[in-house]
């Protein structure tokens, strides 16, 4: 997998400490520091987890396995929901993602996607791995600053362990976790670093819930941290959640869940209004502080789903949300003016063939009324005449300086999320009162005539909390595993996406019934590991 673990967290520390510049990212030589030096004192072992917090963002073409095509959790997060079609496109624009959406990536073990998500997760289990070791073999001593880097690093190699096993093994609750082939599980960092067989899917999660019991054993005596994109005990509550949801440890999930969200108050119509580009947001718990000098330009989060964006991919192909779920979403919820029903489509190459002018948008009658519509959105939301525009087309992420390339924050977690997993899991605990109460804050303050009375039942609650997560948590990511986990497959035939342009990625069966849903483990692995072998590959 890893050759030497020292380039590796040459790699991680050389990230921190430097800018975004491609030239030295192709040029700057990997031998100048050596590991022991990255982690000889706590002051560079935190450089090394700052390291790991810029990678959550940053484009990654100077580590072993790596590409500058993928930016973290930039690209990965609006990825997950393209695959399910949550996240529509609208056009063919620059090519961006448009084999995720026909699912021609993940169903193939020599795509970069595939290597891209596999490495980097490798890659934070290494770093996370050599600092952990380090401080065990030294006996060193553990006071509130090594306390916090002992936390971030457990927490970071569970959320890491847990993003792998969710992506190239069977999901946990439709399959048989004590023996499906999950991934390698490492804990050495010493050359020959050569990886390990699969380990089963619930060696994997026991690992992960071991991983964050310390953490949040270690972050209870830690010093705090500087800014929201380091991990907290918050944090690791919040990957708990997760984790606990994903399995279908109820109690778990929901007693996380309550412990992450606290101190982070639900934001109010103004804040979700305002463009989700900063995680200075009262309710986000963990994102990426990306300041000017780190920018990733064309592979920013905000590049690939921002309507705003001086970007090709969004001036051609802005993104839509269903058309199902828009109309599910009352009149009296404020989230509903986010998505724009009504906008012209301005695109001759729309893939629905409705694009160009009033003469193909069925919507409108004459010219003039479509150029106002449009000028009315490039008034209102920022959006520049250069940009195109589409029915159903959200506004919801919004940069800071609209028109531009400025880079904005990326949002990892917010407390929103926590309240939908508490209202779930106690859903699935068939407590209709303790989900009910879960949902009401949350819901209450989108919708200002929400009776959470109205859902009575446990088929009641959850439809209504599936619908709560497509709505609130559009284009953050969460998807795909909400397929997963409710055994659901897709079907866009009245989402308002095209199938000429999604082609095979339109409908797919159910992921209990389809292992597509399963990601190809990376060709190049399973040629360089001598643990793996064609046999392994999903």
């Amino acid at each position: 997998m890893l050759k030497k673990i020292s380039a590796l967290l040459l790699v991680v520390l050389t990230i921190t400490l430097t800018s975004c510049n491609e030239d030295f990212l192709e040029t700057k030589p990997t031998d100048a520091i050596s590991a022991g030096d990255a982690l000889s004192t706590p002051e560079n072992m935190a450089l090394v987890l700052n390291g790991l917090h810029r990678l959550m963002y940053a484009q990654a073409g100077i580590i072993p396995g790596g590409s500058n095509s993928r930016a973290g959790m930039q690209y990965w997060i609006p990825m997950f929901d393209v695959l399910t079609g949550d996240l529509i496109h609208t056009a063919r624009a620059n090519g961006w993602m448009r084999a995720e959406l026909q699912w021609n990536v993940h169903t193939l073990e020599t795509s970069e996607s595939v290597s891209q998500l596999w490495y980097q997760r490798y890659h934070f289990i290494a770093s996370c791995n050599a600092i952990i070791n380090k401080v065990e073999e030294d006996g060193l001593t553990i006071d509130a600053n090594m306390s916090n880097i002992l936390g971030q690093a457990y927490a970071y190699r569970a959320w890491a362990y847990h993003s792998l096993v969710t992506t190239y093994a069977k999901g946990y609750l439709i399959g048989n976790p004590s023996t499906d082939p999950g991934v390698p599980l490492l804990f050495k960092t010493e050359a020959p670093y050569t990886s390990e067989p699969r380990s089963s899917v619930q060696a994997i999660y026991d690992q992960i819930n071991l991983d964050l019991g310390k953490s949040i054993e270690f972050f209870e005596n830690a010093s705090a941290r500087v800014d929201k994109s380091q991990l907290n005990i918050n944090a690791a509550y919040g990957i708990k959640a997760r984790v606990a949801l994903s399995e279908g440890d109820w109690q778990a999930a929901s007693d996380a869940a309550k412990k992450a969200r606290e101190g982070y108050p639900l934001i109010n119509e103004a804040d979700w209004k305002s463009g989700f580009n900063t995680v200075d947001l009262s309710e986000v718990i963990w994102g990426g502080n990306v300041i000017q000098s780190e920018t990733t330009f064309f592979r920013s989060y905000f590049y690939y789903i921002s309507p705003t964006f001086q970007g090709s991919q969004n001036r051609g192909n802005p993104k839509t949300i269903s058309k199902e779920v828009y109309d599910a979403i009352p009149d009296t919820d404020y989230r509903a003016d986010l998505f724009l029903p009504m906008a012209p489509n301005t695109n001759g190459a729309a893939a629905n063939g409705e694009g160009g002018s009033f003469l193909t948008d069925p919507n409108y009658d004459t010219e003039e009324e479509f150029d106002a519509a449009k000028a009315e959105i490039v008034s209102k939301w920022g959006v520049t005449t250069r940009h195109n525009t589409h029915p159903y087309m959200h506004v919801k992420f919004r940069q800071k300086n609209p028109g531009t390339i400025d880079p904005d924050d990326v949002i990892y977690m917010r407390s929103s999320e926590m309240y939908l997993i508490e209202a779930e899991a106690e859903a699935m605990m068939n407590d209709v009162t303790g989900a009910q109460t879960a949902l009401k804050p949350l819901a209450e303050e989108r919708d200002s005539a929400f009776d959470v009375t109205v859902f009575d039942t446990k088929e009641k609650l959850m439809n209504q909390i599936k619908l709560q997560r497509r709505v609130e948590l559009y284009g953050e990511g969460f998807s795909w595993l909400d397929h997963i986990r409710w055994d659901e497959g897709i079907d866009l035939t009245n989402s308002g996406a095209a199938e000429v342009l999604y082609q095979a990625g339109f409908k797919q069966d159910k992921p209990s019934l389809n292992d597509a849903w399963i990601w190809k483990i990376p060709q190049r692995e399973i040629d360089a590991n001598p643990n793996l072998t064609e046999a392994d590959q999903n």
